[in-house]
């Protein structure tokens, strides 16, 4: 699959905007806070639905403008296929394949998978666990449609659990109804533990060749899923919290408190890790991503790279730059000294001036 061309209108700092990207190797580079990051991200969100950043819709329009559209093209098994999306201030975004409206985000996803690298994501590993909660919940709901049905609803009733254990204050009487909302928290909640579970096994077999040969053999890379309840204990654990939850007014166990550790043999790196250890590790389990997608997809990923380069010290650069390979790769960077130091392909250049993109 590849992205044939992107049309903006009203998105972040674009009026109009109208780019042809190389089935290979696009770079866009021009000084910070100009715009190129945010071409990236209308690529994503015509992926996913959702910004990378996590920005909310009425966030990604233009300041002067009520509404915005991102048209994107996309090549898949040699059929073309216009994905329409319209960014409303005060509504829920409009998505169009086709020209045929949708209702569920699902139903776009597949479409064009694509693994985005940014500098924050060199810092997954010592972040805190929602960082890697996300990194794990943005990579399934792309590949599993069932995950991301059983996470929304999963989110919803946590929200709609935690309002009610606020009300039990003036109101205790409510107390009899909570376990509509527990019996419901826990299916959902099994279920996304289970397919956690399984996600990190499958990435597991992919990241420990990868890592061992970045590390030239020294390092022995694992991640380690520490789910903050197990499936089969969370129905009884949750009804032992319940006056804690009460008390505290929030839902307190759950797998919306997961996380996951990265060891070198004994060795928990988020805690203990070197910066350069943790960089490297947070590089493998990106290009691990990469071979987990093309597996699962049975087709190849679009990988987004945000000034991510100019993060690595040159081994890791030319790591990745060799990793590439057959990938569709839009690569945004202040200058293009990296590539030409490394004799590095280069099939289209974009410089990005406040908004206005010269090929």
């Amino acid at each position: 699959m590849i992205i044939q061309s992107l049309e903006l209108e009203n998105f972040r700092n674009y009026g109009t905007l109208s780019v042809h990207f190389d089935s290979r190797t696009n770079i866009l580079y021009g000084d910070n806070a100009q715009g190129k990051t945010n071409i990236l991200e209308a690529v994503y969100l015509s992926a996913t639905t959702k910004s990378h950043k996590g920005s909310k819709d009425k966030d990604l329009i233009n300041f002067a403008s009520e509404e915005a559209h991102i048209r994107t093209y996309v090549v898949k098994d040699g059929l073309e296929n216009r994905v329409d999306m319209h960014l409303r201030k005060n509504k829920s975004k409009g998505i169009a394949i086709n020209g045929q409206k949708i209702k569920k985000a699902a139903d776009l996803l597949g479409l064009l998978n694509v693994v985005f690298f940014s500098p924050e994501d060199l810092s997954i590993i010592k972040n805190g666990p929602s960082e890697r909660r996300r990194f794990v919940d943005m990579e399934l709901c792309q590949l599993d449609s069932v995950y991301l049905h059983n996470l929304n609803h999963y989110n919803k009733i946590v929200n709609q659990r935690n309002r009610l254990l606020k009300d039990l204050y003036a109101k205790p009487g409510l107390k009899d109804t909570l376990f509509l909302w527990d019996s419901q928290l826990v299916a959902f909640g099994q279920k996304i533990i289970e397919r956690r579970n399984t996600f990190i096994s499958q990435l597991n077999e992919i990241i420990y060749g990868l890592h061992l040969k970045l590390t030239g053999g020294k390092e022995e890379l694992q991640i380690v899923y520490e789910p903050d309840v197990l499936a089969l204990d969370f129905e009884e654990k949750l009804q032992k919290c319940q006056e804690r939850d009460i008390r505290l007014k929030q839902t307190s166990i759950g797998p919306h408190r997961d996380d996951f550790s990265f060891a070198v043999g004994t060795v928990d790196i988020r805690k203990f890790g070197s910066q350069g250890q943790q960089r490297t590790a947070a590089l493998s389990l990106k290009l691990a991503e990469i071979e987990l997608v093309k597996k699962m997809t049975k087709d190849v990923p679009l990988l987004l790279l945000d000034d991510v380069l100019s993060e690595l010290d040159s081994n890791r650069q030319n790591y990745l730059l060799n990793s590439i390979g057959e990938l569709q790769t839009i690569i945004t960077c202040t200058g293009l000294e990296e590539f030409v130091n490394n004799r590095f392909e280069i099939n289209k250049v974009f410089k990005v001036s406040d908004g206005v993109i010269h090929e």
